[in-house]
């Protein structure tokens, strides 16, 4: 009876272990700046509010070391939660087996309808392995005074109205666009919007996994309509010269009219240039091909070897309402993923999340998200080269085939 009595109280110590360990939810979040981890310390608090069986761990790392120390936790003793980003960024870990298929939460919590714009960037093979939480719309800035100085009455939708406004602002005497070159990324969104809007997002992405020669017509034609604008004269002379802080003051300064950009520079904005700028949509330049957009997206995730999927699953619930995601990006400077939340107020993010939510063709990730690195160093600099000299389009494309070849191993 005693040898059966101890044996019971050893079971139920077991049990208690267990019960125990299972209501602790390790995360860990990547973070920039004091603001994000206060956004992210109150959310985790009204979580725990919403589930108090649940015992929270949380470790706050900065977001460069957190790059370097990621991959450790997922193929060793992984945490219950990890934030990183959608797309090829996630693939390269999903693929790997390193987090967890979320498609059964996808369809349990509704997110084919509030998150579709985002679900392509959250699969890999076909199953989602992320939450997506906030991401950031790119589209034309534009001064709204020179504009109206041009004569161009409306924001241009086409390209037609596009190359028309263009033409309008340097018969004014104003450079229609600015861009800070010597930032390869920024010429990487020239990239990425002429080849979702002339070829669109499927192809796009098939171009990003290295399945799809650079040699390509498709890809010729994206280079040869940028050539057009290049060789118009409609960018700031020496481009190459100017970082992304070096070419805003072109705006700024009414030297230039319009920039291509990430919604998240409006926070820089002078207080007295802010109310005059504006900001529209990529115009469409094939009214066939469906209508994708850039829209870096945040996302949150499980990895395999995290011990408590259960109360993980509850996290990615709860972070995949529509409050939490507007919540979310309110805090962290950006636009809420989930489509059914309350749209920003502040007029550019709203024009942004608008843009986003609407995006019937897709939101790619940005170029150096949506491929591996070493192909996406090689394309920038490809970029450089081509904006330093446009007659050399056939040279750059052969030269990153063969960079394609070697890093995606093609015959």
């Amino acid at each position: 009876m005693k040898n059966l009595i101890r044996m019971g109280l050893l079971a139920a110590a077991a049990t208690a272990a267990v019960s125990a360990a299972a209501g602790t939810l390790s995360v860990n979040i990547a973070y920039k700046g004091a603001v994000q981890r206060t956004v992210w310390q109150s959310t985790l608090d009204e979580f725990k509010k919403a589930n108090p069986d649940v015992d929270i761990k949380v470790a706050f790392v900065e977001e460069e070391a957190y790059k370097v120390q990621l991959p450790g936790w997922l193929s060793t003793q992984a945490p219950d939660i990890i934030n990183w980003h959608n797309g090829e960024r996630m693939a390269f870990y999903a693929s790997r087996g390193l987090l967890e298929d979320v498609s059964e939460d996808w369809k349990k919590n509704g997110w084919d309808a509030s998150y579709a714009s985002t679900k392509e960037a959250s699969s890999y093979q076909g199953k989602q392995y992320a939450l997506p939480t906030v991401y950031y719309s790119w589209g034309m800035f534009y001064r709204k005074d020179i504009f109206k100085t041009a004569g161009i009455a409306a924001e241009p939708k086409t390209w037609d109205e596009f190359l028309d406004a263009c033409k309008k602002l340097k018969a004014s005497g104003v450079t229609p666009l600015a861009v800070g070159g010597r930032d390869a990324w920024t010429l990487a969104g020239w990239f990425d919007y002429l080849d979702l809007r002339l070829n669109g997002n499927a192809f796009h992405q098939q171009l990003m996994a290295g399945e799809i020669a650079y040699t390509d017509a498709r890809v010729k034609k994206v280079y040869t309509a940028w050539k057009t604008l290049i060789d118009n004269k409609y960018f700031i002379d020496n481009a190459l010269s100017y970082d992304l802080d070096g070419a805003q003051p072109f705006l700024f300064q009414g030297k230039a009219a319009m920039m291509l950009m990430g919604t998240f520079i409006a926070k820089g904005f002078p207080a007295k240039m802010a109310p005059n700028m504006g900001y529209f949509q990529f115009p469409i330049i094939d009214a066939k091909v469906p209508t994708a957009e850039e829209g870096p997206t945040e996302s949150i995730h499980i990895p395999s070897k995290a011990r408590n999927k259960a109360d993980a699953r509850r996290f990615l619930a709860f972070v995949g309402t529509p409050a939490i995601s507007a919540k979310l990006a309110d805090g962290l400077g950006s636009l809420p993923a989930n489509s059914k939340s309350p749209e920003p107020t502040e007029p550019i993010s709203r024009i942004g999340f608008q843009i986003l939510s609407n995006a019937q063709g897709g939101v790619a990730q940005f170029y150096d998200r949506d491929m591996t690195k070493e192909m996406a160093d090689e394309g920038m600099k490809g970029m450089q080269k081509f904006v330093s000299d446009t007659g050399k389009i056939d040279e750059v494309l052969n030269e990153l085939e063969q960079s394609r070849k070697r890093i995606y191993k093609k015959s």
